[in-house]
């Protein structure tokens, strides 16, 4: 038996990266999943690797019309939801906050913030019918630790980190947990945005430097935090954000 035997989950930004991570720990823990990207073809890639039944679905995560669309996909595919992972992410190029475009903050706002709202309406209707359920939240070791450079990002993930405690609370009585994950910086596709320098390995050494553990996260490190904070041994904690940083935040 996996540890998420029988459980309904979606991932969004699912494709690539950590969320590619995730669908695969999930999958072997005998979940059903829902690989969500805006790049569709990506995440059919992704569910037809990780078989056992996984469908892709297009989301922009930003749109309450495909947010809504992609939890009704989940409960015809499976017949309802169990999981749901909040890892579609964006980002500025690390860069001076003054020299943010509008568009590049509305961006990093609407994805990383108000996609959580509406995923949050979306699936605790859902969760409700299952007896309960477990949102888990990529946010960042930005929105505890922020550093210059990525201002408006760092603010968007320490909304996450709120609203996640906030919703923990709110949602507790309905037996539903909220916990957030905060990664280091990690080898994905948004890791030259986070460096703001090209990716050599002189400048990965740089970053790598203040990390105590001496690397960068890997898909599988947030992957297995995600399994953990899951599967039913977890079932009194909401309201956290473990960070796995190698010691980052220390």
């Amino acid at each position: 038996m996996g540890r998420l035997e029988g459980k309904i989950a979606i991932i969004t930004g699912a494709a690539s990266g950590f969320g590619k991570g995730i669908a695969e720990a999930y999958t072997r823990e005998g979940a059903h999943v829902v690989v969500a990207d805006l790049n569709v073809e990506g995440a059919q890639s992704v569910a037809t690797e990780i078989g056992n039944g996984a469908i892709a679905v297009q989301v922009d995560v930003t749109k309450r019309a495909e947010v809504e669309a992609m939890v009704a996909a989940a409960v015809e595919a499976f017949g309802g939801l169990d999981i749901l992972v909040n890892n579609a992410g964006a980002t500025h190029r690390n860069k001076p906050a003054l020299e943010v475009s509008e568009d590049e903050f509305d961006l990093i706002y609407a994805v990383n913030v108000k996609a959580l709202y509406l995923t949050t309406l979306a699936v605790v209707p859902e969760m409700e019918k299952r007896g309960g359920g477990v949102i888990v939240n990529t946010a960042s070791t930005a929105g505890v630790r922020p550093r210059p450079g990525l201002t408006w990002y760092n603010g968007s993930k320490g909304a996450a980190i709120t609203l996640t405690k906030s919703l923990a609370a709110e949602l507790a009585p309905k037996k539903i947990r909220v916990n957030a994950i905060n990664p280091v910086i990690g080898e994905t596709g948004l890791l030259e945005s986070f460096m703001g320098v090209p990716d050599t390995p002189e400048n990965r050494a740089k970053f790598i430097a203040t990390i105590p553990m001496g690397r960068m996260s890997r898909p599988s490190d947030i992957a297995n935090a995600a399994v953990f904070l899951a599967e039913p041994a977890s079932e009194f904690i909401t309201g956290v954000a473990i960070e796995v940083d190698g010691g980052r935040c220390v």
